[in-house]
């Protein structure tokens, strides 16, 4: 696989602390085996050099990356992070978290990068260094100008895609904040990054309920009957292919799986048990609805085991692969409306 035009994609360090820069070097060695595109990091190579020794080269611009990429890690520096201790977490090292985050969005939405891969960072120490969102996905949709409603976070693996209407909610708070629009927008976007970033020409949805057995027909809730239905009727007047709702328990066996491209799901455990029991060490966090690409492994810093070499780099190798793929698409789709 080759980035699209030539173009690298850039991969935010994350916390410097954490097992990002560990993953992202794993990746870059496996490379060649994986078919991953031209990537290069953003962030402090000294992160990268405290637990990897392997080939790591400075670069002053992402075009510099194409011609690094083959014989040594690409980094494109943004900041010093101070001492860097695996599994230590400091505020210096979440300042430099952010400082790449918002590096790598810039360099997406000018064209210097063909997408963008997170690693992960620790939300308590971003919160003390002045962070205001709930996580790196509504931090990237305000940046590129998309609506927190609209900015939707999809957990992909090989053979499951989910996506939280909710997402960091308190349970006791999610019934309140169901509602038609809310599921009508999480929907559409779903649909529309299924055809963009994924070349599903028709997506097949599901949608669970809120409650168990999806609400006994009001026996158990009646969100089911007043919130979801409505806005699944809504959506198929619109010519989305979406089923629901459907009981939670019951769609996400092997035969259940077969039947869709995407389960839309009322909140975030609800979504996230499933993806992460079959895809754990695999498992992606793709962002639909942005003007940009933006993929991250689904798991966190992992700082209990940061430094001991023994981080897993298959989610962080699946999101370079899922970027990839999705910039393919994207280009393809593109030309495709050009010919129209």
């Amino acid at each position: 696989m080759s980035s699209p035009s030539s173009v690298p994609f850039a991969i935010s360090l994350g916390d410097p602390a954490g097992v990002g820069p560990e993953v992202v070097a794993k990746a870059w060695t496996m490379r060649e085996a994986r078919a991953l595109p031209c990537f290069f990091a953003v962030g402090d190579p000294a992160s990268i050099a405290a637990v990897w020794n392997g080939p790591l080269r400075e670069i002053a611009d992402p075009e510099d990356a194409l011609k690094a990429f083959p014989d040594a890690l690409p980094c494109l520096r943004v900041t010093d992070a101070g001492p860097v201790t695996p599994g230590e977490a400091s505020v210096d090292g979440a300042r430099a978290a952010l400082q790449a985050l918002e590096a790598v969005v810039g360099l997406a939405r000018s064209g210097s990068a063909a997408g963008i891969v997170t690693a992960p960072v620790g939300k308590t120490q971003l919160y003390g260094v002045g962070f205001s969102h709930p996580g790196q996905t509504e931090f990237i949709a305000e940046r590129c100008g998309v609506s927190a409603e609209n900015a939707v976070m999809m957990l992909a693996g090989p053979s499951l895609r989910v996506v939280p209407i909710t997402i960091h909610l308190p349970l006791a708070d999610v019934p309140a904040a169901l509602t038609i629009d809310l599921i009508r927008a999480r929907t559409i976007a779903t649909a529309r990054g299924l055809q963009r970033n994924f070349g599903i020409a028709k997506p097949r949805l599901v949608m669970t309920g809120l409650n168990p057995h999806a609400g006994e027909q009001g026996a158990l809730g009646r969100e089911e009957i007043d919130i979801i239905a409505p806005a699944i009727a809504s959506l198929r007047a619109e010519g989305i292919d979406v089923t629901g709702p459907h009981a939670a328990d019951a769609l996400f066996h092997a035969r259940a799986r077969k039947t869709y491209d995407a389960c839309l799901c009322m909140y975030h455990d609800q979504a996230l048990i499933p993806v992460k029991t079959l895809h754990f060490d695999d498992g992606v966090n793709m962002t639909l609805g942005l003007p940009i690409i933006r993929t991250s492994p689904d798991h966190g810093t992992a700082f209990g085991i940061a430094g001991t070499n023994s981080a897993n780099p298959g989610a962080m190798i699946a999101a370079i692969r899922m970027a990839g793929d999705a910039a393919l698409h994207r280009r393809n789709r593109d030309a495709a409306s050009a010919c129209d």
